[in-house]
């Protein structure tokens, strides 16, 4: 029979958010294991597993007549807040604070001394419940993933590796807020003492602009409210929040000189590690990251590297936002996908709190500039390594988590991403140069537990050269190619003959010169006890299309 053509749908179906949609700002590792273990019981069985359905994060307009009226109102208080600071030369300025005495402050230094023996106490309450967590998540993530063919030896992870991790990233935090202290406590004393030190920071231009867009709200630009509204979104439109969080934007900017990062040249030996390609199904650029123990040996081995890879990785960010049309109505985000197929494991904690301040200083410095993040080949220790990073993200950046085991990964992406968007390495149809196809339509059929369809594709044309690309996901088919003459009596050309395709089979590109009209006709056979997807497109070329 001929199957039905069907184009890909637009719909795009959530996939496994990797925090719930809320949680409490007091909220542990261990409470974040926990509603992960409940989701997983209370989750349908008979969806795929690692894709499942669950609520996702889902972008907001950035119209202002579509805004609540208590977003209006945050957007119009911290838009008058800038005005007033960028017109008073005040944005970059540290506002000057009465200080009383130094032995007030050292007062204040003496408060938190008190509590150190109750801080270390609760400490050690937490790594004895940290080690019930883990134990708790290797359990039920071994039970509940089916669709993992092997779980080698090595990767069950010795708890003693999550709570090296777990240590050495809270010691890193407590190391930085302990310095933060200090540096509070010094610059109160020097103010003490020295009342006249003026503030050092440079003034402000009225021109001043951010990723292009000017700030200064009064000239007008439309494009100022969609840059405006992302701070306010990362600050869930606390309106002081948010201008603190923009005024630090712009330090860390200038302290680093961004706006000149798109100039340099950091050679060719990270063009691996992360890369720009197509758009996904709502046109958000698509950013591919690839994790693996060999850029990371390359990138963290010194400090020189580690700097070099941070301010690469701020030059894609940027190369990233030029594709962005920032207006309303516009695409002013990017989709993030990454890939942790040969990532370094839990073992190389300096490469995990080097991860963290990557993800921490985007987070803080890029807001909503991330549409999605989507996790694919993720391996098995991925939900103890989640567990322990999610207190270091805030809510609305866990929301944007989706994951999917190497099973699924051709799956999930496709849901994202269009197959003539995907790259062909992850099961798409994507090639660099591509001279074959432009925008030819992807249809889709699909193809039943224990039965056949064929897809055929006409050549009218008594000369002509027929080109098709042909992917199941999953395979686990018999699949082959015939060209059948529309002259009665004339014999079938065996294009390929039947192949058992296996399960990791990637996309198929062939061609058929014909010398009379016909059809080319492709038939795959499910010999599986599963339903199969089959994504294909074609095009007919002609001496005069050619």
């Amino acid at each position: 029979m001929t199957a039905e053509v069907k184009v890909e749908e637009k719909q795009v179906e959530s996939e496994v958010v990797i925090a719930p949609a809320v949680v409490p700002e007091e909220t542990t590792v261990k409470s974040v294991v926990e509603e992960e273990e409940v989701k997983a019981v209370e989750e349908d069985e008979s969806k795929p597993k690692g894709v499942e359905k669950s609520a996702s994060f889902k972008e907001e307009s950035d119209f202002f007549a579509d805004l609540k009226e208590s977003e209006k109102k945050a957007l119009s208080d911290l838009k008058s807040k800038l005005e007033e600071a960028i017109v008073e030369n005040t944005l970059l300025k540290t506002k000057k604070k009465e200080s009383s005495p130094v032995k007030e402050k050292k007062e204040e230094v003496v408060k938190p001394e008190a509590e150190v023996e109750k801080k270390k106490e609760e400490e050690a309450e937490e790594k004895v419940e940290e080690e019930k967590k883990y134990e708790a998540v290797v359990t039920e993530e071994a039970a509940k993933d089916e669709t993992v063919e092997v779980v080698a030896a090595e990767e069950v992870i010795p708890k003693e590796e999550v709570t090296t991790v777990v240590e050495k990233l809270e010691e890193e935090d407590n190391k930085e807020e302990e310095e933060k202290k200090t540096e509070d406590v010094v610059t109160e004393e020097v103010k003490a003492e020295t009342i006249e030190v003026e503030d050092e920071d440079e003034s402000v231009d009225k021109d001043i602009e951010l990723w292009g867009v000017p700030l200064l709200p009064s000239k007008g630009a439309e494009s100022t409210d969609v840059i405006l509204l992302k701070f306010l979104r990362a600050r869930d439109f606390k309106v002081n929040e948010a201008f603190e969080m923009l005024k630090k934007t712009l330090k860390w900017r200038k302290q680093h000189k961004i706006d000149s990062i798109l100039g340099e040249d950091f050679g060719e030996d990270l063009a691996s590690a992360a890369y720009m390609n197509g758009v996904d199904r709502e046109s958000h650029p698509v950013c591919y990251n690839v994790h693996s123990e060999e850029v990371y040996q390359t990138t963290f081995g010194s400090e020189k590297n580690r700097e070099k890879f941070l301010r690469w990785r701020f030059q894609l960010m940027e190369k990233g936002i030029q594709k962005l049309n920032l207006k309303p109505g516009g695409v002013t985000s990017l989709l993030q996908i990454h890939d942790l197929k040969n990532a370094p494991g839990m073992s190389r904690t300096d490469l995990w709190v080097g991860i963290k301040n990557v993800i921490m200083t985007l987070q803080d410095n890029y807001p909503e500039f991330v549409s999605r993040n989507i996790f694919i080949n993720v391996p098995f220790w991925f939900y103890a390594i989640n567990a322990v990073l999610s207190p270091f993200l805030t809510q609305r950046t866990k929301s944007k988590f989706v994951v999917a085991r190497p099973a699924k990964v051709k799956e999930t992406l496709l849901k994202y991403i269009p197959a003539d968007e995907l790259p062909v390495q992850y099961g798409g149809f994507k090639t660099d140069d591509d001279t074959e196809f432009s925008n030819e339509t992807v249809s889709e059929v699909v193809v039943k537990p224990g039965s056949s369809e064929t897809i055929e594709i006409p050549a009218p044309e008594t000369e002509g050269t027929l080109v098709w690309d042909i992917a199941v996901l999953g395979w686990e088919v018999n699949y082959k190619e015939e060209f059948v003459p529309t002259e009665e009596g004339a014999y079938t050309v065996i294009v390929q003959k039947v192949k058992k395709m296996g399960a990791n089979e990637g996309p198929i590109r062939n061609s058929f010169k014909n010398s009379q009209a016909g059809k080319i006709v492709l038939t795959v056979d499910n010999v599986s006890g599963k339903k199969k997807r089959v994504l294909y497109r074609y095009r007919t070329k002609t001496e005069s299309s050619s």
